[in-house]
């Protein structure tokens, strides 16, 4: 199959975070975001088709993740939208299991990309696929959240640590 005539398929999915769109090719899920499909398809260049069984596998695992039934993700990537430093990063990321998180400086030097700790942060707020690649997942050292640009930002990368142990509940969300 060509460049040209590679396809996208996007499903959008209600969150207890607000609603999620996921974007598959024929290769995995190559986006995924908060908000319309239109917003994650307009970072593709892709034609967009309709292609429920495509997205299947990827929406009933973003559903069991949210329902504390799934821990690790199994839909397969597609890395097309990194490269170099970043997809280092990203791919290093995307290793750090439910329920911990890493600090930019260790992810940084997980990745073995030679950026800075600083600079970890700009590779987050650029992750095309959150949650499943988890940026939520890293931390400011001394135990600050450190920022997130998904959903509500910061208040929504807390629901996520919490949701998956990383964090104890506040008297807010009982």
């Amino acid at each position: 199959m060509t460049p040209s005539e590679e396809t996208v398929a996007i499903a959008e999915v209600p969150t207890p975070v607000g609603t999620f769109a996921l974007a598959l090719t024929e290769n995995g899920l190559v986006a995924s975001g908060w908000g319309s499909r239109a917003r994650v398809a307009g970072r593709l260049d892709l034609a967009e088709v309709h292609d429920p069984d495509r997205t299947a596998s990827a929406v009933a695992e973003l559903k069991a993740y949210f329902a504390g039934e799934l821990k690790t993700f199994g839909t397969p990537i597609d890395w097309r939208l990194m490269s170099g430093s970043r997809l280092r990063v990203l791919q290093a990321l995307h290793k750090v299991p439910y329920g911990a998180a890493v600090t930019y400086g260790e992810l940084a030097a997980l990745a073995g990309s030679g950026v800075p700790a600083r600079g970890i942060g700009s590779i987050m707020g650029s992750n095309p696929i959150p949650i499943v690649i988890p940026c939520h997942r890293v931390v400011a050292a001394g135990n600050g959240l450190g920022g997130f640009s998904g959903g509500e930002g910061v208040e929504t990368k807390r629901w996520l640590l919490t949701h998956e142990g990383y964090l104890q509940p506040t008297l807010l969300d009982l």
